[in-house]
């Protein structure tokens, strides 16, 4: 590469725009391309441990970073919101009224809550017997929530699909399981869970599992329900269909859509804030020096942590293939997994892509952990997730025998059976 350097911008310091930035700047020198983060604030919330807030099983302090500290030397960090993008100019204009040009643009800056779209939902109820806890202030609240709830109906209700990590909310369910039985209040407090779904969750293989835990537990299970309103006076979810489900305390995963940003950007993303993506490229369908990782793409895979972790080692590379004028190369496979903790310290995982359901047999390897069926193992690999997040994935660093490929060794591949359509990741 010669003559002036690139300019690369990336929107978005969360897991993708991060880990990604790193990684590029890992493989470019500073006179080769310019590296340009930029984020709203300054605070990188570790996701996964906003589920285990609410049961006293993290501290805030303990998941929120400064998002400069993330990023590697070499990368400039903006501390800034974001107006609006030319594609056609190639520029990003700034809330604080600066403007980025960029030879490649990044997108990275994810999905975003968007309860207001939901009749009642931020209205009368909110954080006194309406919560979250996908965001810091609504896992923190229901956490002070929860120390006083001994009897009643909890109803854990998902508005509708796509969200971040789509098992998180069954988590939920479990974990408030563990935490009344914990407590000896269990039998005074009934747990529903509510989806948009015909099952559990959208893969059916695992489906059958998690709906068989759910009865076993003792947790009821309402499937097709469509919010219509959350009513916090009356305590009662409606649905579409005049449906009504009677809350004590409710714990409503909101209707999630792309940055704000992104409707202001003629030409950018969807009706819903997404932006189109090639599913194997992870270059978009907008305009070829636009990239996309993570939540913010329309691709049809979970928006989970893992996913933008398997889709850096492709993304990079195809930049790289971008920047020197090369073919890229259609390698992501739609790689996901998931721990999902069942309570009583254990935890299901589960491993899949595209083409592929979740099976049963071991991950990464035959010598593994347990994929499809609870082990305490499963539960010990979620929590040490967190240091490797911070010291290995967000730092770009390589994971040896782990890569961007969903593997079949050690899998039951005679039960082998195609994912299909779901609603979990399709705009």
């Amino acid at each position: 590469m010669t003559g002036q350097p690139k300019k690369l911008v990336v929107l978005g310091a969360g897991t993708g725009g991060t880990l990604a930035a790193n990684r590029i700047r890992k493989r470019f020198a500073e006179s080769e391309v310019t590296i340009d983060v930029v984020d709203r604030d300054n605070r990188h919330i570790y996701q996964p441990g906003l589920l285990f807030i609410p049961f006293g099983l993290a501290d805030p302090d303990e998941i929120v970073r400064p998002r400069d500290r993330q990023l590697r030397r070499g990368i400039n960090y903006h501390l800034s919101g974001i107006e609006s993008v030319d594609i056609d100019r190639q520029r990003v204009l700034l809330d604080n009224g600066s403007t980025l040009a960029y030879d490649v643009l990044l997108v990275a800056t994810g999905a975003v809550l968007q309860p207001e779209e939901t009749e009642g939902l931020a209205g009368p109820g909110r954080l006194d017997d309406v919560f979250t806890f996908y965001d810091l202030e609504g896992a923190t609240a229901l956490a002070e929530r929860l120390e006083s709830f001994d009897s009643g109906r909890l109803v854990i209700n998902v508005v509708d699909m796509p969200i971040k990590c789509p098992v998180a909310p069954i988590e939920f369910a479990f974990l408030a399981d563990w935490y009344f039985t914990e407590n000896g209040v269990r039998e005074d407090v009934t747990i529903t869970y509510v989806t948009p779904l015909d099952g559990a969750f959208t893969k059916p293989t695992s489906s059958a599992t998690l709906s068989s835990l759910l009865d076993e537990k003792n947790i009821e299970l309402v499937t097709e329900f469509n919010t219509g309103e959350v009513d916090g006076v009356g305590r009662k979810l409606i649905g579409y269909d005049e449906r009504e489900i009677p809350f004590d305390l409710a714990v409503v995963i909101p209707l999630h859509g792309g940055a704000p940003y992104v409707h202001n950007s003629p030409g950018l993303g969807d009706e819903l804030g997404f932006v189109p993506t090639d599913k194997a490229t992870l270059q978009s369908l907008v305009k070829p020096n636009i990239f996309v990782l993570g939540d913010a793409a329309d691709l049809p895979a979970s928006k989970a942590g893992s996913v933008a972790h398997f889709e850096g080692e492709v993304l990079v590379a195809n930049i790289e293939s971008f920047l020197a004028g090369e073919p890229l190369e259609a390698t992501f496979d739609g790689h996901a997994n998931c721990f999902i903790e069942t309570g009583f310290s254990k935890a299901l995982l589960i491993d899949f892509n595209y083409e592929t359901e979740p099976l049963p047999g071991h991950y990464p390897g035959p010598l593994g952990l347990p994929l499809l069926k609870e082990s305490k193992l499963n539960h010990l690999g979620k929590l040490m997730f967190q240091w490797f997040y911070w010291h290995g994935l967000l730092p770009g660093r390589d994971i040896p025998g782990i890569g961007a490929a969903m593997p079949t060794a050690g899998k039951d591949t005679g039960e082998l059976v195609s994912a299909g359509t779901n609603r979990e990741g399709t705009q």
